[in-house]
């Protein structure tokens, strides 16, 4: 009995095997190519491509891969959200050659915005290990990098933008492949096609082999019937050039839906790019009036858990916001560069510092037998004042408290090298001390109670040696 053969979809059969084939990005395409043709004499091991889904960053790679001759090895998000899948594959693979003569291998990580900046920590700092020690190039995809908690890989990465594909390129690719398909497609169906694709040519391509499966000849009224509109996650530019364009307010209430933004994020993208979307005084006014009033009702949510309230506070920053401009309406329409909201940036940049504070007031805290939050407020000031007008006793608190470089650096600012200093004095006494007790010392049988004697003379000392710390602290806190 013989089996039918096995049916190729057409996103597969028609994939680019070549770079010209990729369909538009030719900034893109240029500055990809110009990158690969140069590692590893690079600035930056890997390569983060980055745009909206379907425009082709995948693409590009197995195009560049099979025209220049690299193998390629490809994981996508699930793949590498532990360390330990990192190691064991792309680690490898990095270092690895390759076998039939194959010029090199490419590392393709997709979707590596994907990965949780804190449920998946080890994995991203896998993903950093592979880029700085990888003896092949690694290129990354991802539809949206500027999650705070990506702002690591964004530095180590040449980062490639795609923009969003056309609806005449869309609707080109489509003709071609009814064409070799020998399908009969109005030109109206694939404009109606190509418009609910929203730009992505890999969802258009599948509508049209659905279509095309029941029907040799695709209509518009066939489309219109059996397509429905996809449930779309804008990026967060996508969603502010749609809220401010909104003719009508439901219109501006979707766009946060179909959002990549939560609404607190969504707050913070709004408030930092009204002054540049907006230049009418008024108008800017009402907009900004509108902004407060849901920021109360967010306010009086975290207070009294009514989430019911939720709905006016988008109301009022969406719909509330793009009907705003009334004196200047083409402000609506106009041409604006949105920024990153700054409160973001300042926050992904002092993380590292909050962490170092955050584990300060753990060790402290234990010490003294405090909460963290007591650490925090009035401990840790009191240690500042202490590291910065004392560095001899502040080394002494270093050792005693075993604390960190990072940490001294915390506390003592400016002063740290001669925090430091004074340290690694203390250090060294303390290890000329133990090895002259231990060359002085001379084994010997104890009874029971000589024994126990000698344990509490030495617990007395260890309690006099730290009673000074925390003592001192406890007396300055006062």
């Amino acid at each position: 009995m013989s089996s039918s053969p096995r049916r190729v979809p057409w996103v597969v059969k028609y994939r680019p095997k070549r770079i010209a084939e990729v369909v538009n990005q030719d900034e893109a395409k240029s500055k990809f190519v110009s990158w690969l043709k140069s590692w590893p004499n690079v600035k930056k091991k890997a390569a983060l491509l980055y745009g909206p889904p379907g425009c082709g960053k995948t693409s590009l790679v197995e195009a560049a891969a099979n025209e220049f001759g690299y193998d390629v090895l490809e994981m996508n998000a699930s793949d590498f959200r532990r360390a330990s899948d990192i190691e064991r594959i792309a680690m490898r693979a990095s270092r690895a050659s390759t076998l039939f003569g194959k010029r090199g291998r490419i590392i393709l990580l997709d979707e590596v915005d994907g990965i949780s900046g804190r449920e998946d920590v080890g994995g991203l700092e896998a993903v950093l290990r592979l880029v700085r020690n990888t003896n092949n190039p690694v290129v990354m995809t991802a539809n949206d990098p500027w999650d705070p908690a990506l702002r690591p890989l964004r530095g180590n990465a040449e980062l490639i933008e795609f923009k969003r594909l056309s609806k005449r390129d869309v609707v080109r690719v489509l003709r071609r492949i009814c064409e070799a398909e020998n399908i009969i497609c109005e030109d109206d169906a694939l404009n109606y096609i190509a418009e609910k694709s929203e730009g992505d040519l890999r969802s258009a391509i599948n509508d049209l082999e659905a279509l095309a499966i029941g029907f040799r000849r695709v209509t518009l009224d066939v489309a219109k019937t059996l397509l429905r509109p996809r449930d779309r996650e804008h990026n967060p530019f996508e969603t502010l050039r749609n809220m401010f364009s909104a003719k009508y307010c439901w219109q501006a209430k979707i766009s946060l839906s179909q959002s990549q933004l939560d609404y607190e994020q969504a707050m913070l993208w709004i408030h930092e790019n009204l002054p540049n979307q907006y230049t009418d005084v008024e108008d800017l006014w009402r907009a900004y009036e509108a902004l407060s009033r849901a920021d109360v009702y967010l306010g009086r949510i975290v207070r009294s858990g009514d989430w019911d309230l939720l709905a006016y506070a988008v109301d009022l920053m969406t719909a509330g916001v793009a009907m705003a401009a009334q004196n200047n309406p083409r402000d609506k329409y106009r041409w604006t560069k949105y920024s990153f909201p700054q409160k973001l940036l300042l926050m992904a940049r002092t993380r590292e510092t909050r962490a170092v504070r955050d584990d300060l007031a753990s060790i402290i805290a234990s010490h003294l037998h405090v909460s963290t939050t007591t650490a925090k407020n009035d401990v840790i000031p009191l240690l500042k004042i202490i590291f910065t007008l004392n560095p001899k006793y502040a080394a002494k608190l270093a050792l005693g408290l075993k604390l960190s470089e990072k940490m001294i650096e915390f506390l003592a600012g400016p002063n740290k090298t001669l925090v430091m200093r004074y340290l690694e004095e203390l250090k060294r006494k303390q290890s000329e001390v133990a090895r002259k007790a231990e060359e002085h010392y001379v084994p010997r049988k104890e009874s029971g109670e000589n024994a126990e004697e000698g344990s509490k003379v030495k617990h007395r000392a260890t309690r006099k040696k730290g009673g000074g710390l925390l003592s001192y602290i406890g007396k300055s806190k006062q």
